[in-house]
Parts: structure tokens; C-alpha cells; sequence
């Protein structure tokens, strides 16, 4: 399996889902931001891009996408998984 999904099924089962209902939301929500090919686990070429990312370089994109900055102006917390703009 993907980095990606593997990531995001650990952090699902720790919010309380099943191992199978982890595995499913992981795969739709995958296939719905287009990580995921349709009715597969294969990775897209925006997956393939993503899943060599770390957790902290997709939250800064994330964020800085949202906000249309540089990924470089946000710090990440581990903790809670986000990306906050940097203090000057």
C-alpha cells in the first residue's frame, strides 16, 4: 500500500474506526482528492507526487494552497498534523 494511505488508515483507527471501516474511508476520501485512481488503490500521478512528500511538506501545501503562498511561510506541528504561517 501507499505511504499516504497507510498514513491516513493509522490515523483514522486511532480516532476509533475499525480496522475495515478505516480502510474504506481511507480509500474513498483518497480517490475523492483524486490521490487515488477510481475503484482502486493505485496511485494517480498527483498520488505518485504526494505520497513521496512527507506529512509535514502535504500540510504546508495544504495550507499555503488555501492561502495562495509559499509552503516556505508555514511551520508544522506534528502534534496536530497542520500548518501555521510563520511569526516574522
Amino acid at each position: 500500500m501507499p505511504k499516504i494511505f497507510d498514513r491516513l488508515v493509522g490515523q483514522l483507527k486511532r480516532q476509533g474506526l475499525s480496522k475495515e471501516a478505516a480502510h474504506a474511508t481511507a480509500t474513498s476520501q483518497l480517490q475523492k482528492a483524486g490521490v487515488l485512481k477510481k475503484g482502486s488503490r493505485k496511485l494517480t500521478k498527483k498520488g505518485e507526487k504526494r505520497n513521496k512528500m512527507t506529512a509535514a511538506q502535504r500540510a504546508k501545501d495544504r495550507a499555503a494552497r488555501q492561502a495562495k503562498s509559499s509552503p516556505k511561510k508555514y511551520k508544522y506541528n506534528p502534534r496536530t498534523n497542520k500548518a501555521t504561517l510563520r511569526k516574522k
